[in-house]
């Protein structure tokens, strides 16, 4: 016969631990990555913190413990979608890849994705409105990209006869964003070797 404690000591691992300190920064990040899906699917303002919570496994009251607002939550979610970006570019480098390749292998894994790319696209759109709670975002994540496209890896590091380093960045970003809407437009024209031109034409000498 089973006795009362018994129940008790099978029961115990099975319970979902709820104190405060050991469970906070996992449970934002499954948050977090529960918002990021459901802004990928619905998009910004389709998306839901119920669905948000649902998702998150969490309920709506303890979501919003941890981000009061969706405006805190897109903001949590664009800065973890940089940190995924930026893991990606380098595995892609640690590969070797050519430096012309480096970027449009990135925007492989984005433009498998068409459903979720033109989810995102949007927000980026709306968040050139100042008013957006996303547009300080973008501004700085701007600068970042300038940074990282400035680097030797990625072949914008020198001035040419042409252009400018910054001008050469400021090529890359436009020709970027408007490869992905080329691609929603017609999934089935290639177009990520356009980048890859674009690099070679662009690129600073090979420093040995």
């Amino acid at each position: 016969m089973t006795t009362i404690s018994g129940r008790e000591a099978v029961a115990k691992p099975a319970t979902r631990r709820r104190g405060p300190y050991a469970t906070t920064p996992a449970r934002r990040a499954e948050i977090i990555r529960a918002a990021s899906a459901s802004f990928a699917e619905h998009g910004y303002e389709r998306a839901s913190l119920r669905d948000i919570a649902a998702r998150a496994d969490v309920t709506h009251a303890a979501l919003l413990r941890h981000f009061a607002t969706k405006d805190e939550l897109l903001l949590a979610a664009l800065a973890q979608r940089d940190t995924d970006d930026d893991e990606l570019a380098r595995r892609i480098i640690q590969l070797k890849v050519p430096r012309e390749k480096v970027l449009s292998s990135i925007l492989q894994e984005e433009f498998a994705h068409p459903d979720h790319l033109r989810n995102w696209l949007a927000i980026t759109i709306a968040a050139t409105n100042p008013e957006h709670p996303a547009h300080d975002f973008f501004i700085a994540r701007r600068e970042r990209m300038r940074d990282n496209f400035t680097s030797t890896r990625l072949a914008t590091t020198e001035d040419s006869e042409e252009l400018t380093a910054d001008d050469k960045v400021t090529m890359v970003m436009a020709l970027i964003d408007g490869l992905r809407i080329q691609f929603l437009l017609d999934p089935n024209r290639p177009c990520l070797h356009l980048l890859e031109t674009l690099m070679r034409f662009i690129a600073s000498p090979d420093e040995s």
